[in-house]
């Protein structure tokens, strides 16, 4: 077990969207023992998503800045919108530049499925997308542009609610969209958006007969904890934890969910 638990001790920095009340939950779930987290926000006083997301990445530097010199072993930027505006190009480079100037890497959610994607082998892939159409479009182009075919697209957004349309989303708005892509030829199912609620989604569906399972927020607490843990991505531990193998038991203490 100590294998697929990565038992080591790290500390990670979260960044994550001001008005995100999905991502910590989550990732309290998910992080091995011995993982603790520091969260700094994301803020933009924009109204626009877009220009949050452009924003939120233009101040990214400063938001790290509010760790100051707490050791940490890896920073996660939880935000996979803004890895979209930028492109997976200059978005390497940002990591990059990062690493360079913090001496901890930078992992970015986008980056963290397709090093998913990639440990599995999978080329056509599926989306449930919770975004508005204009940001599903750029989300595609994103996969698109790091060698994945988007073959299907399961879209769930809602704008009818008082809140965010994707923080508002209740805890198995995405099973809809796994269900509908479980029959399609798709090598895996990428759930988008660090914002929805992802993992009862995925645990209740783990020993099923489609194909793999990941969401954004899922894939970036893997691939943080194998960094922080000095350890390499594989189709092994990617399997492992997309099964929940690594923290369905925390889920079902902390979230019981039945759907």
């Amino acid at each position: 077990m100590a294998t697929l638990e990565y038992a080591s001790k790290g500390l990670v920095g979260v960044l994550t969207p001001q008005a995100n009340t999905t991502a910590e939950p989550e990732f309290s779930i998910l992080w091995p023992r011995g993982v603790a987290m520091l969260v700094a926000r994301l803020t933009s006083s924009s109204q626009s998503m877009m220009e949050r997301m452009n924003e939120y990445s233009d101040g990214l530097r400063a938001t790290l800045d509010q760790f100051a010199n707490a050791p940490l072993d890896a920073a996660a930027f939880s935000c996979t919108g803004s890895s979209y505006l930028i492109g997976a190009a200059r978005e390497a480079e940002w990591c990059a530049a990062i690493e360079a100037e913090r001496r901890y890497p930078l992992i970015t959610a986008a980056r963290a499925v397709t090093d998913w994607l990639a440990a599995l082998g999978a080329k056509q892939i599926g989306l449930v997308s919770p975004y508005p159409p204009e940001l599903t479009e750029m989300s595609v182009s994103y996969w698109q542009s790091a060698g994945y075919d988007v073959t299907e697209v399961a879209a769930i957004y809602n704008d009818e609610g008082d809140f965010h349309p994707i923080y508002s989303l209740n805890a198995d708005s995405g099973g809809g969209g796994l269900d509908a892509l479980k029959g399609k030829n798709v090598d895996a199912i990428v759930m988008l958006g660090t914002g929805m609620p992802t993992l009862g989604s995925i645990l209740v569906r783990a020993s099923w007969d489609g194909p793999p399972v990941t969401s954004c927020t899922l894939s970036l607490a893997w691939r943080t904890a194998l960094a922080v843990a000095g350890q390499a991505p594989s189709a092994e531990n990617a399997l492992a934890w997309s099964r929940g193998e690594t923290w369905g038991e925390r889920m079902k203490f902390l979230a019981p969910i039945s759907v």
